[in-house]
C-alpha cells in the first residue's frame, strides 16, 4: 500500500508540473504573438503591460518586446505574471488582437470597393513604426509608417513593400566640441518581428534583378503591422557579392552607385516580390520617387503576360499608378546619369524594347537633351496617372517645379494634386491625454478620430484637469531630458560637477519650446538664436522666462546641417544660456514622443516654401500642445488665427538673407507680444485660461483635419479607387 501510495504521489506530481509547464509555455506564446504583431506598438495597455514585465531592461533594450522576452524562460514569465497579476491582462490584450486582425472594420467595407480584390502595393525606401525597428531616418519613413497603421485601422485592403536594412541609419553622439559623429550598428534580425516570406506553396522567397553586371539577388521578410503585411528585401544573401550583400545595410549609405542599386532592389525587387507571393496589385502607390522603378517593371510584367506593346502597357500601368512626391527641394530628387542607368536598367531595357535614348527620355523633363541625367521624379510623374503633393502650398510649388513637363498647359491644369499628410493619432498621443479624452469623449471616439464632431468635446474637459494632465506630461519630459543629457555628459568623460548639473538642468515651471526634426540648412534650426543677445534677455526675463530643448540629426555628408547643430550644442558652455538650451543626441520616435507629448511650444522654422508638409508639429497638437510656425507646409491651411502661433504672413523674399532677417524678427516679435504673456497670463487658481483655451481650439480644429486617417481615407477616394477602376473623385488642388 505505502508503495502504492507513493506512486500516486508521483504520477499526480508530475502531471501538475506538466500542467504548469504547459500553461508556462501557453502564456509565453502569447505574449510572443502580441511582440510579433507591430499592433501592441500604439496600444499603451500592451506597451505597459511588456514594460511592467521588467521596466529597466524595458528601457535598456529600445523598447523592444522580442528582445526582452528572449530574457525569459516561460517558467520565469510565469513567475512575474504571477507576481504582477499579469494573466488576465495578457489574456485579455491576446485576444484583442486576434479580434482585431480577423475582422474587417466598417469603414473598409464600405468604403474601399474594389480594392478588396485589387489590393494597392505601397512602395517606400523607409518605414519608421516604431524605434525599436531602426529601418527609418525621419519625416519620410515616420509617414509612411503612419500610412500603414491608418490603413490597417481603416480596413484598407494594403500590402507594404520597402528594404531591410540591418545597420538602419545610424546612431548620433556628439563629441567633446559638440560635432556629430555616426556609428553604426548591427540589428539582430533574431530580435525583431520578422519572419521569412513564403510562397503560396510555402517555400522562402529569393529574387533576382538582372544587371548589364550580374544579377542582384535579394530575399523578403515579412512583417506584420496589424492588418498590414510589410515585406522586405534583404540583400544579405549567399550569390551576391561582398559589397552586394552590403547594399541593404545602410538607409541613405554610400555613393551614387549604392543608391541606384538600392532603388532597383525596392522597385524591381518588390514587384517581383509581389509576383511570387501570388499578389496582384490593382494599385501601386509610389511614396517617392525612389521607387519608381517599380512602375518599369509592372510595364515589363504587362507586356509578357498580356501580349501589350510597351506603349499600351505603359497606359494600363500609368492608370493604376498613384505617385507621391515630398521634395520641393530641387536637389532632393535623385537623378543618375546614363552609365548608372544602363548598368542596372540595360536588361530590363532590352525586355522594355526601347533604345538607350527612349529609356534616359522616360527620366528626362526634355527627352531629347543628351546632358540631362535620367531623374526618379520625372519617371514617377511620367508613368503614373494619379500624382499628388502632400500640403497645398506644397502643391503649387511642385506645379511650378514640373510646369515644363507639361508645356502646352497653364499651371492650374498641370495634373498634380494634393493629399495634405496626418499623423497616425493611437501612436503619439500621450497615455495619459488618451485617459483625459477616454472620459469626456464620446465612447466609440477613438474609431471615429476623422470626424470633427468628436474633438468638439474637448471644450467639455475641465481647464484644470488639462492643464494638470499637460504638466504631468512636462515633467515626464524634463525627467528624460536630465537623464539623456547627463548620459551624453558621462560618455564624453566629462566633470562630474557637469554631469550633475546637467541632472537638473530645464524649470518643469517655466515655458519650453520644443525643436526636433532633421538638421538641414533651409529648416533653420538656429534662427531663434539670430541675436544672442536678445533671447538672452528673453530666456532669462525675471517673471517670465522660457528655455528650449533641441534635438535632430543631420545628414552624414551635411556639413551645413552639422555646424548647426554644434552651434546649438556649444550653447550649454554659455553661462547665459547653460541651464535654459538642452541637446538631446540620436533623435529618434522615442525622443520626438517625449517631445511631441511634454513641451508647451513646437517651434517650426522652415524657410517657406521648402517645407512640403511636415508632421511633427501635427503629433503635437493632439497633446495640447501649441504650434508656433513659419506659415509653410501644413500650417499654412491650419493656422486660424486662433489655434497657434505664426511667424511672419507667409511671404518670403526672392534674397534668402532678407527673409531669414524678417522671419527672425518676427519669431521675436511673437514670442515677446504673444507667446509668452499669454503663458504666463493666470487667474487667482494659476491657471493659464487664455492658453489652455487656444489649447481646446488647436485640438478642436486640427486633430482630425491632419490625422493619417483622414489621409488614407483622402487617398482611398480621390486616388486608390480610381487607379483600381472605381469611382472616380478628382484629386484636390
Amino acid at each position: 500500500m505505502k508503495a502504492e501510495a507513493i506512486l500516486t504521489a508521483v504520477k499526480k506530481n508530475g502531471n501538475a508540473t506538466a500542467s504548469a509547464s504547459l500553461q508556462a509555455e501557453t502564456l509565453y506564446e502569447k505574449c510572443l504573438a502580441l511582440a510579433r504583431n507591430l499592433w501592441w506598438s500604439w496600444h499603451p495597455e500592451v506597451i505597459n503591460l511588456f514594460r511592467d514585465l521588467d521596466p529597466i531592461r524595458w528601457r535598456q533594450l529600445d523598447h523592444n518586446p522580442i528582445a526582452l522576452l528572449a530574457e525569459f524562460t516561460p517558467q520565469r514569465l510565469e513567475e512575474r505574471a504571477g507576481e504582477l497579476v499579469l494573466h488576465s491582462r495578457i489574456n485579455h490584450a491576446y485576444r484583442r488582437l486576434k479580434e482585431y486582425v480577423s475582422t474587417t472594420p466598417l469603414w473598409g467595407r464600405t468604403h474601399a470597393g474594389v480594392l478588396g480584390s485589387k489590393p494597392v502595393a505601397y512602395f517606400s525606401l523607409e518605414f519608421g513604426i516604431h524605434e525599436s525597428i531602426p529601418i527609418y531616418s525621419g519625416g519620410l519613413g515616420v509617414l509612411a509608417g503612419d500610412h500603414i497603421k491608418s490603413a490597417s485601422g481603416l480596413g484598407v485592403p494594403l500590402v507594404a513593400i520597402g528594404l531591410f536594412y540591418d545597420q538602419g541609419y545610424f546612431r548620433q553622439h556628439l563629441d567633446v566640441n559638440g560635432w556629430q559623429q555616426e556609428e553604426y550598428l548591427h540589428t539582430k534580425v533574431e530580435l525583431l518581428p520578422m519572419e521569412s516570406a513564403r510562397t503560396p506553396s510555402g517555400e522562402p522567397i529569393t529574387l533576382e534583378i538582372p544587371t548589364r553586371t550580374g544579377p542582384l539577388k535579394a530575399k523578403v521578410w515579412l512583417m506584420q503591422v496589424g492588418r498590414v503585411l510589410l515585406y522586405l528585401l534583404d540583400c544579405d544573401v549567399e550569390g551576391n557579392s561582398p559589397q552586394d550583400r552590403e547594399l541593404t545595410s545602410r538607409l541613405y549609405g554610400g555613393d551614387q552607385r549604392t543608391r541606384i542599386r538600392q532603388e532597383l532592389v525596392a522597385g524591381v525587387g518588390g514587384v517581383r516580390a509581389l509576383r511570387a507571393l501570388g499578389i496582384k496589385p490593382g494599385v501601386y502607390h509610389l511614396n517617392e520617387g525612389h521607387c519608381a522603378f517599380a512602375a518599369l517593371e509592372a510595364i515589363r510584367e504587362e507586356m509578357k503576360e498580356n501580349g501589350r506593346s510597351f506603349e499600351d502597357a505603359l497606359q494600363e500601368v500609368a492608370r493604376r499608378t498613384v505617385f507621391t512626391t515630398h521634395t520641393p527641394v530641387p536637389a532632393g530628387h535623385d537623378r543618375f546619369d546614363g552609365g548608372l542607368i544602363e548598368e542596372h536598367l540595360g536588361p530590363l531595357r532590352d525586355e522594355l524594347g526601347l533604345s538607350f535614348e527612349q529609356l534616359m527620355g522616360l527620366g528626362r523633363v526634355e527627352p531629347q537633351n543628351p546632358y540631362e541625367p535620367f531623374c526618379m521624379t520625372v519617371l514617377g510623374l511620367k508613368l503614373s496617372r494619379h500624382a499628388n503633393a502632400v500640403s497645398s502650398l506644397h502643391g503649387h510649388v511642385t506645379r511650378q517645379m514640373w510646369a515644363h513637363l507639361w508645356p502646352w498647359r497653364m499651371e492650374e491644369e498641370i495634373p498634380i494634386g494634393h493629399i495634405t499628410n496626418g499623423v497616425h493619432i493611437p501612436s503619439w498621443l500621450s497615455w495619459q491625454m488618451r485617459l483625459l479624452y477616454d472620459r469626456y469623449f464620446p465612447v466609440d471616439w477613438v474609431s471615429r478620430m476623422g470626424e470633427p464632431e468628436v474633438w468638439q468635446a474637448i471644450y467639455n474637459v475641465d481647464p484644470g484637469e488639462l492643464w494638470e494632465t499637460h504638466h504631468a506630461l512636462k515633467t515626464q519630459l524634463l525627467a528624460f531630458v536630465r537623464r539623456r543629457v547627463s548620459r551624453q555628459c558621462r560618455r564624453r568623460g566629462e566633470s562630474d560637477e557637469l554631469v550633475e548639473a546637467a541632472r537638473n538642468i530645464l524649470d518643469p515651471n517655466i515655458l519650453t519650446i520644443g525643436f526636433g526634426r532633421r538638421f538641414a540648412g533651409y529648416k533653420r534650426a538656429d534662427l531663434i538664436l539670430s541675436d544672442l543677445d536678445r533671447l538672452h534677455a528673453l530666456m532669462n526675463h525675471p517673471e517670465r522666462p522660457f528655455q528650449i530643448i533641441f534635438s535632430g540629426k543631420a545628414h552624414p555628408a551635411d556639413d551645413e546641417g552639422k555646424r548647426i547643430i554644434q552651434k546649438i550644442a556649444n550653447l550649454r558652455h554659455d553661462p547665459r544660456f547653460a541651464n535654459r538650451i538642452a541637446f538631446i543626441e540620436d533623435y529618434d520616435i522615442n525622443v520626438c514622443r517625449h517631445m511631441i507629448q511634454g513641451v508647451d511650444v513646437w517651434l517650426n522654422t522652415p524657410r517657406r516654401p521648402l517645407e512640403a508638409s511636415g508632421t511633427s508639429g501635427q503629433k503635437a497638437i493632439l497633446n495640447g500642445v501649441l504650434h508656433l510656425s513659419v506659415l509653410d507646409g501644413w500650417w499654412a491651411e491650419a493656422y486660424d488665427g486662433s489655434n497657434g502661433f505664426a511667424i511672419g504672413h507667409g511671404a518670403s523674399h526672392v534674397d534668402d538673407r532678407i527673409t531669414d532677417q524678417r522671419d527672425a524678427e518676427s519669431l521675436y516679435q511673437v514670442l515677446e507680444k504673444e507667446v509668452i504673456p499669454l503663458y504666463y497670463e493666470r487667474d487667482v487658481d494659476g491657471l493659464p485660461r487664455g492658453w489652455i483655451r487656444m489649447m481646446m481650439n488647436s485640438i478642436s480644429s486640427l486633430a482630425w483635419r491632419f490625422s493619417a486617417h483622414r489621409m488614407v481615407a483622402d487617398y482611398v477616394r480621390h486616388a486608390y479607387l480610381p487607379a483600381a477602376g472605381g469611382l472616380s473623385c478628382e484629386m484636390p488642388r
